[in-house]
């Protein structure tokens, strides 16, 4: 299947997490007007882990988020930074950073898909595997949203 690329950046997470700090990091850059400092395309995750310790301790967990907004890959191709903890379990849980695979259409929008491993915790790590749920569910027009701040925050006298 040409969508299930293998992305599994977390040998590098401690790394990347160390930069979580760092606008470069973040989806909003500060310093930009209002207008850029919205989130324009990002997707919703949530999903389980496979279980681990079949023999000894079975058990997985659970995750939710939100991926960073799009990367561009060359052409009109893109991916996103996700990155989660799970729930805990017996006093433990894992983390995850990584990129998911380029869009997969679904219509008139697209979903990514990522299979990757989470940290090792508690002597162990859990395999994923996941869908994002679909970019801009109700078709919000940014342009128009963005066109309005503009236009409320002139309105208002208050400047960039």
């Amino acid at each position: 299947m040409a969508y299930r690329a293998r992305y599994n950046n977390y040998n590098n997470y401690a790394n990347n997490y160390d930069n979580r700090n760092n606008n470069d990091f973040l989806g909003a850059r500060v310093g930009e007007d209002s207008c850029h400092n919205k989130q324009k395309h990002v997707h919703e995750v949530q999903g389980s882990v496979k279980i681990a310790e079949e023999e000894e301790d079975p058990h997985n967990h659970r995750f939710c988020t939100v991926t960073e907004e799009a990367i561009p890959i060359g052409g009109e191709e893109h991916v996103h930074e996700v990155c989660f903890r799970t729930d805990f379990f017996e006093e433990h849980f894992h983390e995850f950073k990584g990129r998911t695979g380029p869009a997969i259409p679904v219509g008139d929008r697209h979903v990514h898909f990522l299979e990757s491993v989470t940290s090792e915790d508690d002597g162990h790590r859990h395999a994923f595997e996941f869908a994002t749920l679909i970019n801009d569910p109700i078709k919000k027009d940014h342009k128009w949203e963005c066109k309005k701040d503009h236009d409320d925050h002139h309105r208002r006298g208050l400047a960039y």
